[in-house]
């Protein structure tokens, strides 16, 4: 199997609003170079990308207000080329070259 190094990128933007931000160091826009493939040799999907972003694009020690149990938080709307992810297959949806993934999040304090 090929080494991290040799695996073929995805190149996408990921964007993230409502707050969400503040996780990703205040930053609203990121061009992110996905590996293609996931360490199991599968296509890179949604779920790979949020784990790899907690990984590898967070700064901010509060993962728990971008994913609860290795998912997405209730509140956050994931939108994939400006469609709700739930009309692509939600997490299994397979990443391709040009996406743009929104997260923005619903939850408000006060």
């Amino acid at each position: 199997m090929a080494s991290k190094e040799d695996t073929p990128k995805i190149p996408i933007t990921v964007d993230f609003s409502g707050g969400l931000e503040m996780l990703f160091s205040n930053k609203r826009r990121h061009q992110v170079s996905l590996p293609s493939l996931t360490p199991e040799g599968q296509p890179a999907t949604i779920a790979y990308l949020i784990d790899y972003l907690c990984k590898n694009l967070i700064s901010d020690p509060r993962t728990d207000l971008f994913v609860l149990d290795g998912h997405i938080r209730p509140g956050i709307l994931v939108l994939i080329n400006e469609a709700d992810w739930e009309l692509e297959g939600e997490e299994e949806y397979e990443i391709h070259k040009g996406d743009n993934i929104l997260f923005v999040s619903t939850l408000h304090g006060g």
